[in-house]
């Protein structure tokens, strides 16, 4: 059995007995898990407690949550690397995600961006961008879950503290550094082949498939100041979102 053993808090301890159960049959696959309530009262816990428990099966592909409809057991065993799952909560959720895992960026260099990442960018001839190349881990997986390239608008090149390993978001040390204001990031999901280079970062081999997740941050000028583009191979990240139906529309 997968197993949570180490960590300390009660939430771990109540996520590990769910888990147990779960791959036990006592919570059958495709079954409602018990409400909050219920399993406060169960395990004698607070709500916070079961809430965070939950979460972190949720990260681990076990348990899909959706308003109203309850918690499912969706998986009897953990889904390998990353799990991100989007509540609707926008650019709070990719927090999140940066929260949750630790880009280590080893590289930088000013460069002139060929013509699909200007266009992509929206770079002009001779503008020099700032280049960051890396990969980002979590904690679960022993190797990176993707490698990521990341281009800056020339007007914030100089940016601080890139190199090295980080949880903090980048765009939001743009905006700290800066005093940027991100409007909004618009995020596109692609299926890819890994380029050898790549392959060799990642630990895999080259052609390998891979989901490249490509997000353009924009001010409130409308105006792309940041773009990064992570390349998970295939068995190390799963997408999840929940989309709400309108019961007032037509």
């Amino acid at each position: 059995m997968a197993s949570l053993l180490g960590q300390q808090p009660r939430y771990m301890q109540l996520a590990q007995t769910l888990l147990n159960e779960i791959q036990s049959g006592t919570y059958p696959l495709g079954r409602q898990l018990p409400t909050e309530f219920e399993l406060c009262e169960q395990f004698g816990v607070s709500r916070f407690t079961v809430r965070e428990a939950i979460k972190q099966l949720v990260r681990m592909g076990l348990l899909s949550r959706q308003p109203r409809l309850g918690t499912r057991i969706v998986a009897t065993t953990p889904v390998g690397g990353y799990r991100q799952v989007m509540g609707g909560g926008g650019v709070t959720d990719l927090r999140q995600y940066t929260a949750e895992t630790e880009l280590d960026i080893d590289t930088t260099e000013l460069v002139e961006p060929d013509s699909k990442i200007a266009a992509l960018v929206g770079a002009r001839p001779g503008e020099l961008w700032l280049h960051a190349t890396g990969v980002r881990r979590t904690s679960e997986q022993p190797g990176p879950i993707c490698f990521t390239e990341v281009f800056f608008h020339p007007a914030f090149r100089s940016i601080s503290g890139l190199v090295g390993r980080s949880h903090t978001p980048l765009f939001m040390m743009l905006e700290q550094q800066f005093g940027e204001h991100i409007a909004k990031a618009v995020q596109e999901i692609r299926a890819v082949a890994i380029p050898a280079g790549m392959a060799k970062a990642l630990g895999v081999e080259p052609l390998t498939p891979a989901l490249q997740v490509t997000r353009q941050y924009i001010n409130r000028k409308e105006q792309v100041v940041e773009v990064a583009i992570s390349t998970h191979p295939e068995d190390r990240f799963v997408y999840s979102q929940t989309f709400q139906r309108d019961w007032q529309a037509g």
